[in-house]
């Protein structure tokens, strides 16, 4: 019993590095010998980006330098918008009740041109007169006319009898923002406009003026809104 107990015992096996074989040694990384022939071609290759180099940093120079002249003659040619200021405006009838019967109405506007590169055509002019948005008073100011740079145009109106349609009723409205101290009234000035540069021309713009204005007790444009600068736009 003994004897067939002890062939029944595990067989352990144990193992071990084969002396006989040695362990891999690291590899050594391998030499390149570069040619002259690779040297003279990364010499060719950075030349070639050197010269590209130049050439670009000069086209983008010479791009910069006509963007700069360019804007320079934009801000120098570009057409300015005319500039109008109301330097007078009277209702001499207004100091009296029934003022309609005979009423008046004269102003006196400036129309500068900056820009003195630029003149502008003017086809016909026309002013008018409204008092809280109802037209009282419209008229031709001047006929064509072409405006010389760096000039100043004095335009005169004056509304009376056909060109000026004022009821008893719309006096009594006069009368009754007089006793409030101010009348306020709007005068608008229509053209359409050429702006000439040298020899070319553009294209007609309809040209607005509105003008704001306040006479006072005594029917003359109070100081405050003297030689008011007025918005001008186009259409």
């Amino acid at each position: 019993m003994s004897g067939g107990g002890s062939d029944n015992l595990p067989i352990r096996y144990t193992l071990q590095d084969n002396p006989a074989q040695p362990n891999p040694q690291p590899q050594q990384p391998l030499k390149l010998h570069r040619t002259a022939r690779y040297y003279v071609h990364r010499v060719r290759e950075s030349f070639t980006n050197r010269v590209i180099k130049v050439l670009c940093t000069m086209f983008l120079s010479v791009v910069l330098l006509v963007g700069i002249v360019l804007f320079i003659l934009w801000l120098s040619l570009r057409p300015h918008r005319p500039r109008f200021y109301v330097v007078d405006f009277a209702v001499p009838s207004l100091v009296q009740p029934l003022g309609f019967e005979n009423a008046l109405i004269s102003f006196n506007v400036t129309d500068r041109k900056s820009n003195q590169h630029i003149g502008i055509y003017y086809d016909s002019v026309v002013g008018s007169v409204f008092y809280k948005d109802q037209l009282i008073g419209s008229a031709p100011l001047m006929d064509s006319f072409f405006q010389e740079p760096k000039t100043t145009t004095v335009m005169y109106g004056t509304f009376t009898g056909a060109t000026l349609t004022v009821s008893s009723n719309r006096w009594k409205e006069f009368m009754d923002a007089r006793q409030q101290g101010t009348v306020v009234f709007r005068l608008e000035i229509t053209s359409v406009i050429r702006f000439k540069v040298t020899t070319w021309d553009s294209k007609r713009h309809k040209m607005h003026v509105n003008c704001d204005v306040a006479v006072g007790q005594d029917g003359s444009i109070q100081p405050t809104w003297k030689n008011k600068k007025c918005p001008v736009y186009f259409s």
